[in-house]
């Protein structure tokens, strides 16, 4: 009955072919029109998942609650914490008048608010220690806020020399700061340019990234009819940076992280060279045909019926979902594949046929019959495979799925109407020769003979390698699945190795106040748990004690911070002559000593003096160095001199929002014990998270449960997938021995790619896990063409036509597939490099294996 129906659908549309062809066009060209009109890509791995999960709806209440999803930071980073925020404070005033491209712009580590009340949020001995302090350093900060110039940095020094010329200091001990002036001083003779930081001189530890680094919290205005929304805010950002001169007043740079950057560049990576790669894809599919057709009218018949199966997938995949997603997007190098599969099917026994009889109408009919039962199984075979895909909590391959599935069905009616149609309006030139490999029959011969002993050895390896899959991996992070090259996620990565920064914080939610101190007492008996932070953490303990230090100190500061006049600024000559004197000075007190205070002093006059003998240019260039951060942090030592009580009423509104929602929800902040790199980590601090609160959410929580669902996802797709296949052959077949015949080389296909996987260190990950189902569906293809022409008592099958079509279908489909491998997002080269070696893994099943297993054509083969 269906080679009935086949043979007739390609008999009428060879009767009809021009009529035929000419529905298959307007159809293509309405829906490129329709695409064109519609088409649109969400590159939010987010929306992978179902939003129906519990956990799913958790992370979007909760990302709905602080529009976390509309978030730009824009990190700057300076040579120094004084330049870095400044340059902060001078991005931010200039992005807040911007109302047309943002809707909120903060600063997340600063502000007013940081900057009067900063000290209060050290540790109480640190703050009366550091305060106890500016009795000794008051005298220095009047000499250099009274007279900022190379004259009066060098006063300061004098004065610093006369207190360890009365023994109030050991030289030794000055060793450090005399060393960082002088490192400083040589740069800039030496580069043009150098940077000092006041805060790192006085700091007892070195400075780290963390230090020079200042936060932006950036809500733009999204453009949702653009394909990247957040472009024109990003731009915004980056030309304001370049407006401010930021490079070049500070030494800074911004980088932009967060969901919108991120989603901006994942698209541009998706983009990048994708033309280029599907220009080189194209050429070598056509090659491909040309090795396999010999027929330019042939190769032009079966690319135009490519070209209209895709369209009219391509629109009716985009009516079914919407938006494609980073996956679903994969559907055109599946279709390309498996459409030039089915294709190259019927062309090639077309050809075989052609060379039978002459006459292309009979040739062609004579093709569909011998076609009809293979080509269906497995076209519908394969369009089981995708659409296992549907049940499943993964969405974004049951959208790929969805559309996939739909695609091999087009594919297939493609193949039997504006095919055939297509060949009868070209009519392609007769067939000279036999269209076979008659050089394989020794292989055909050594297949025939040593048939158990290569079913043996097979699957004797195949087995043997199955202790392997213990040792196979599932990478669940997904941001290892993006450019690690692109600013966005370049700087996410150098963010995440910072555990000040939160980037790998997981949330709980607490109905008020009290329920957040609850969860912050469990959560800090979690010893995977490093510190969790809430919004009454910005609420400073003993601020009695650290408030008063801080007014006894801004009692002894206040006059120093705040001269009543300021010297006028040096001639160059008053600097030379400051410079020389001080350089004698230090001389002069190093004299004949040998320890680390004498050298250091000996370095720094020597760097001295050379600046004096400088030019002016170069003078002037030192002095910056010097007195444009000791201005900034003149000013931030000011602010911090006027802190106040702190109170959760006095917070300001901004912070507040930040982590208590309108209807008065606290959010509890939990970041990771441990190296925050370690996948290793992150999953054992999920772990003991959820056991402590089971209703936590984002960061490795939300990486922990999409992993599980997803290999569950895959888990269910597999066996449905292996479920409706062999249901689906028994129907066609309606032999257990044959359905086996089919399966038996698939399975060992799947195994042994599981295995060639872990001895190359391929770690299966969120996009190329779905080559497994697909090798299900796909693969099932060309064992079915097999099988039906061993039950139809073909023998030697290496050296039939049907061989080649196989070899050279199987050659575009990886080499299609393969093309993905070429891509610069990481995530769609890892789901190409794995389609492609299980598709060489399922073709050596199908040509060395399967024929040894099926053996000779029953007797009562029909």
């Amino acid at each position: 009955m269906l080679t009935r129906l086949v043979v007739s659908i390609v008999n009428f549309c060879t009767r009809f072919a021009l009529a035929t062809v000419i529905v298959g066009v307007l159809l293509s060209i309405g829906s490129a029109y329709y695409t064109a009109q519609n088409f649109s890509i969400n590159t939010d791995i987010n929306k992978l998942i179902s939003p129906n999960l519990d956990w799913r709806q958790r992370d979007m209440a909760f990302d709905k609650a602080f529009d976390q999803e509309r978030l730009i930071i824009a990190v700057v980073e300076a040579p120094t914490p004084e330049f870095a925020n400044a340059a902060a404070n001078a991005l931010e005033k200039k992005l807040l008048p911007n109302k047309k491209d943002f809707d909120s712009v903060r600063r997340l580590d600063g502000g007013e608010f940081f900057e009067k009340n900063g000290l209060l949020f050290l540790p109480t001995k640190e703050v009366q220690g550091m305060t106890a302090q500016f009795q000794q350093a008051a005298p220095l900060l009047e000499i250099m806020a009274g007279d900022p110039s190379l004259r009066g940095l060098t006063g300061a020094l004098e004065t610093g020399l006369t207190g360890i010329r009365r023994g109030q200091l050991q030289l030794d001990n000055a060793a450090v700061t005399f060393n960082t002036v002088a490192g400083t001083i040589e740069d800039v003779l030496k580069n043009g340019k150098g940077s000092f930081s006041w805060r790192g001189l006085v700091n007892d530890k070195p400075l780290t990234d963390s230090d020079k680094r200042a936060f932006i919290e950036v809500k733009p205005v999204l453009d949702f009819t653009a394909l990247e929304p957040g472009k024109n805010a990003t731009d915004a950002i980056r030309q304001a940076a370049v407006d401010l001169n930021i490079a070049g007043e500070y030494g800074a740079r911004v980088r932009l992280t967060g969901p919108v950057p991120i989603a901006n560049e994942e698209f541009s990576t998706v983009q990048d060279g994708a033309v280029l790669h599907g220009v080189a894809t194209v050429v070598a599919v056509l090659l491909i045909l040309w090795m396999a057709l010999h027929s330019a009218k042939i190769i032009g018949a079966v690319f135009i019926n490519l070209f209209v199966g895709l369209a009219l997938t391509t629109a009716l995949g985009l009516m079914m979902v919407g938006s494609l997603n980073l996956l679903s997007i994969a559907f055109a190098v599946l279709f390309i594949g498996l459409g030039v599969d089915f294709g190259i099917q019927f062309s090639v026994r077309y050809r075989s046929e052609r060379y039978k009889h002459d006459d292309l109408r009979e040739a062609l009919s004579r093709a569909a019959r011998y076609c009809a039962v293979p080509i269906s199984l497995a076209a519908f075979g394969t369009a089981a495979g995708f659409l296992s895909f549907l049940p499943t909590d993964y969405k974004g391959v049951s959208e790929l799925g969805k559309i996939a599935g739909l695609g091999m069905v087009i594919a297939f009616l493609s193949s039997i109407t504006v095919l055939p149609a297509l060949l009868d309006l070209f009519n392609p030139a007769g067939e000279k020769e036999p269209v076979g490999y008659a050089f394989l029959a020794p292989v055909d011969r050594f297949l025939e003979e040593k048939r158990f002993w290569i079913i043996g050895v097979t699957m004797a390896l195949t087995i043997a390698g199955l202790p392997l899959l213990y040792h196979l991996r599932f990478d669940f992070n997904p941001i290892n699945l993006r450019n690690p090259n692109v600013e966005s996620i370049a700087t996410f990565l150098d963010l995440r190795r910072d555990p000040n920064t939160g980037a790998n914080a997981v949330n709980v939610m607490a109905p008020n106040e009290a329920g957040a101190k609850l969860i912050e007492e469990r959560l800090s008996k979690v010893p995977e748990v490093a510190r969790t932070i809430s919004l009454n953490s910005f609420v400073p303990e003993d601020q009695q004690a650290k408030l008063a230090a801080i007014q006894a100190g801004a009692k002894v500061l206040e006059p120093a911070l705040n001269p009543e006049s300021v010297d006028q600024a040096p001639t160059d000559a008053e600097n030379v002559t400051s410079l020389k004197d001080s350089a004698a000075s230090l001389r002069k007190l190093a004299g004949n000593q040998t320890g680390p205070g004498a050298v250091a002093a000996k370095r720094l006059a020597d760097a001295l003096a050379k600046t004096a003998d400088a030019s002016e240019t170069v003078r002037n260039q030192v002095q910056a160095t010097f007195v444009v951060p000791l201005k900034i942090a003149l000013a931030q030592l000011r602010n911090l001199m006027q802190a106040s009580p702190v109170t959760l009423e006095n917070l300001p509104p901004e912070l507040v929002n930040s982590w208590k929602t309108k209807d008065g929800q606290i959010r509890v902040e939990a970041q990771p014990n441990g190296d925050p790199n370690d996948n290793d980590t992150l999953r054992k601090f999920a772990d003991a998270v959820l056991k402590s609160e089971p209703l936590a959410v984002g960061g490795p929580v939300s990486i922990l449960k999409s992993g599980d669902t997803i290999v569950t996802a895959f888990i269910h797709a597999g066996f449905w997938a292996l479920i409706s296949i062999s249901l689906l052959l028994w129907l066609a077949l309606r032999r257990f021995t044959d359905v086996l015949m089919t399966l038996v080389p698939l399975l060992v296909a799947g195994a042994v790619t599981l295995e060639i996987c872990v001895l190359i260190g391929l770690p299966l990950n969120f996009a190329n896990i779905i080559a497994l189902p697909l090798l299900l569906g796909v693969g099932v293809a060309f064992k079915i063409y097999y099988v039906v022409a061993w039950r139809a008592g073909h023998k030697n099958l290496l050296q039939s036509s049907l061989t080649r079509a196989i070899f050279f279908s199987a050659l575009a489909t990886a080499t299609a597939f393969g093309s993905l491998w070429l891509s610069n997002h990481p995530g769609t080269a890892s789901m190409g490099k794995l389609l492609a070696m299980s598709f060489v893994v399922t073709l050596a099943a199908v040509l060395l294996f399967q024929p040894a297993l099926m053996g000779k054509p029953r007797e009562d083969s029909k």
